[in-house]
């Protein structure tokens, strides 16, 4: 028995075979899926495998926990029988046009249709988004009705205040030449710093050169569309778009330390209408707990602004954060528009966001913004008025003049860099 199949035996990692041709090869920004080819992960056999990392974000941990326990068989493939997307999204123009789609795969959902062949001789290709059909049930909604700002049509919103919608999950699959180009660095260099800062656990970022396709462990994004999906591709259309980064004390158990929730219900309301009315609503859902930063920083910030000395004001309230974590902001809004070129669009007529980084990311990426819609006063909680002035301080768009100079940020630093 040789060191490689002893079953002691641990690869800490791969290199390309020299002069080698992946089975597999996958051309970025092909026109057609079979073109572009599958992406396949650490969950497949070696041989095949052509992306670094794997399947299934953070959730990967939770399997590799089910085969260690014995609950998962680790060469088990998935029955993607009847799991094909429940309506037809694309493909669209976007998903070929150079530079423009590098943090998602456009071609996920077709995935288990394409390379059927491929899957039944057990090949491991996997879907990274998946399409399907629900209702939303807020009592936010009820009120909207009863408040006469929504009428329910028995199609897009019912008499219960539920609300159709097309959900779409999204796993990250980053093209990491194109990442490199987004953020103006080597792809050397940004190879290496995700090796270093993920303390070596993806060694292959570095041995393997030859692989352009990382699958992050981090969160994904969820897609939430109102109205008739077949006015997609239609350029008259009218687009109402919230994008929301995640905030889970906010936006599940309504903490009023904060905006998220009120403005993540106010787009849902904003969206329903814009359907009604014969356009398209489109929610973004990122997962970005707390600034990107994580929930347990963003609980310490909270302790630290509660507790700094004059107590919680908008002149300290990115500095607190900064203190904490080092910088103001994670979320690198650069990524977030990929979510809107994997719609088609080109164009949002009314962005639901007050948001100078999201809007500065969408217009750098070519989608036009006709209109941006504020949060209402009379929905910002009672707890959140010091963020909100912070937040308009720093140059969050709002329709009233800026706020005082006594309240701007104190480090003078924009969050634009971020």
């Amino acid at each position: 028995m040789n060191r490689s199949n002893r079953p002691d035996h641990i690869r800490i990692t791969s290199h390309p075979e020299p002069g080698g041709k992946p089975r597999f090869p996958i051309r970025w920004g092909a026109a057609t899926v079979r073109e572009r080819g599958p992406v396949i992960g650490t969950v497949s056999r070696p041989s095949d495998r052509n992306a670094i990392g794997s399947h299934g974000g953070s959730y990967a941990l939770y399997r590799a926990l089910a085969v260690s326990s014995g609950a998962l068989d680790p060469i088990r493939r998935p029955d993607l029988t009847n799991t094909h997307p429940a309506v037809d999204i694309g493909p669209f123009a976007q998903w070929s046009e150079a530079g423009r789609i590098v943090s998602l795969d456009p071609w996920g959902h077709l995935a288990a249709d394409a390379f059927k062949t491929e899957i039944a001789e057990g090949v491991d290709i996997r879907p990274t988004i998946a399409v399907t059909k629900a209702r939303l049930d807020l009592h936010e909604m009820q009120s909207a009705i009863a408040a006469g700002r929504l009428k329910a049509d028995g199609d897009i919103v019912h008499k219960n205040g539920s609300i159709a919608v097309t959900k779409i999950a999204i796993d990250p699959v980053w093209y990491l030449p194109a990442i490199a180009q987004r953020f103006g660095c080597a792809e050397t260099l940004l190879r290496r710093t995700l090796f270093e800062q993920t303390a070596g656990m993806f060694p292959e970022l570095v041995t393997r050169p030859d692989m352009d396709v990382f699958l992050p462990p981090i969160g994904g994004t969820t897609i939430y569309l109102f109205g008739d999906l077949g006015k997609l591709g239609d350029s008259r259309t009218r687009i109402t778009c919230r994008v929301h980064d995640e905030c889970n004390g906010s936006d599940v158990f309504g903490s009023d330390i904060c905006t998220c929730r009120p403005y993540l219900i106010h787009g849902i309301e904003e969206c329903a209408r814009g359907a009604q009315e014969g356009g398209l609503g489109v929610i973004v859902y990122n997962r970005k707990e707390g600034r990107a930063l994580g929930e347990v920083t963003k609980f310490l910030v909270y302790n630290a602004r509660k507790r700094q000395e004059g107590g919680d004001v908008a002149s300290a309230y990115f500095e607190r954060t900064e203190c904490v974590a080092g910088v103001q902001d994670a979320r690198f809004q650069q990524l977030m528009p990929d979510a809107i070129h994997w719609l088609g669009l080109r164009r949002i007529d009314r962005f639901v966001s007050m948001s100078d980084m999201k809007y500065d990311a969408l217009v750098g990426q070519g989608v036009e913004v006709v209109e941006r819609v504020a949060l209402p006063d009379e929905l910002v909680p009672a707890d959140a008025h010091v963020e909100m002035a912070a937040k308009k301080a720093a140059g969050y768009f709002s329709p009233e003049p800026p706020p005082p100079a006594e309240v701007a940020d104190t480090t003078g630093r924009s969050l634009d860099k971020y």
